[in-house]
């Protein structure tokens, strides 16, 4: 649709002697053709964005872009025009790829990301498993008078061992493994 500029304000004019200047929209201006009332594109391509319509134009041509705006319903219009401008962006910018380029390239991120977040919840783990082991090793020297009475409370066990304490030692009738926490 066309934009109305009026010169005495925003009201229509009254009489038939005010001037009227008619703006066309975006893709008409660089088409450089008159804008018509039902232009189907005046309402996706404004005046005040004419790069929008030029990189579209660029890519799929104006007749393209007209004819499947034309197939489409009136809702549906908007959304496709984002994509065709999207689209038409990422070919100027990686003419080969496209979007497919961008997409492949978060993908890659996203992969490189989840890697980090194993890599520093084994690390959490690790120093967890360190701490556990110090305080227990601490505990069980403060715990005992002489090294024989470590040695056998090592050898035999208790309940109160290293084993039964540390969450980082596996035990077969735990529900979760070890390997879920490192890589989950």
């Amino acid at each position: 649709m066309a934009s109305h500029y009026y010169t005495n304000g925003s009201n229509p004019p009254p009489h038939a002697t005010d001037v009227v200047v008619v703006t066309p929209c975006g893709a008409c201006k660089i088409l450089r053709r008159r804008c018509v009332d039902k232009c189907i594109l005046a309402p996706h391509f404004p005046p005040t964005e004419p790069l929008k319509f030029t990189m579209a134009h660029r890519v799929f041509g104006a007749s393209n872009i007209i004819k499947l705006l034309q197939e489409l319903q009136e809702f549906e219009r908007p959304d496709a025009v984002s994509s065709i401008v999207y689209e038409a962006n990422a070919r100027i910018i990686d003419p080969i790829y496209g979007t497919v380029g961008t997409i492949f390239r978060l993908q890659n991120q996203v992969i490189e990301l989840q890697a980090q977040l194993a890599k520093a919840k084994a690390e959490i783990l690790n120093m967890k498993c360190q701490q556990a082991a110090f305080v227990s090793t601490e505990t069980c020297r403060s715990s005992l008078t002489s090294p024989e009475q470590f040695f056998d409370e090592f050898k035999h066990g208790s309940e109160d061992s290293f084993e039964s304490s540390n969450p980082c030692v596996f035990h077969d009738d735990d529900q979760e493994s070890l390997w879920d926490a490192i890589w989950a």
